[in-house]
């Protein structure tokens, strides 16, 4: 148990190191220019954002239900 939490803890320390230096550039894709590209660049990238928080949010709410129902078999059984 306390291997996990530690393992999961310096991922997370590490995780947050590595883009506190992303972090300081202020501007990571400039979708001001016009007739370079880069607004559909700049498109492109926000779209996948979004498609990965949703990912994410699907699949927590996929294990809490899992984990839910899980639960409930066990603790009727009793």
């Amino acid at each position: 148990m306390m291997r996990r939490l530690f393992a999961f803890l310096s991922a997370g320390v590490l995780g947050f190191v590595a883009f506190t230096g992303i972090a300081n550039a202020q501007q990571l894709v400039d979708a001001g220019k016009v007739g370079d590209g880069s607004g559909g660049l700049a498109f492109v990238l926000m779209t996948a954002m979004v498609m990965l928080i949703w990912a994410a949010l699907f699949f927590m709410d996929r294990i809490r239900r899992r984990r839910g129902s899980d639960d409930d078999a066990t603790t009727d059984g009793s």
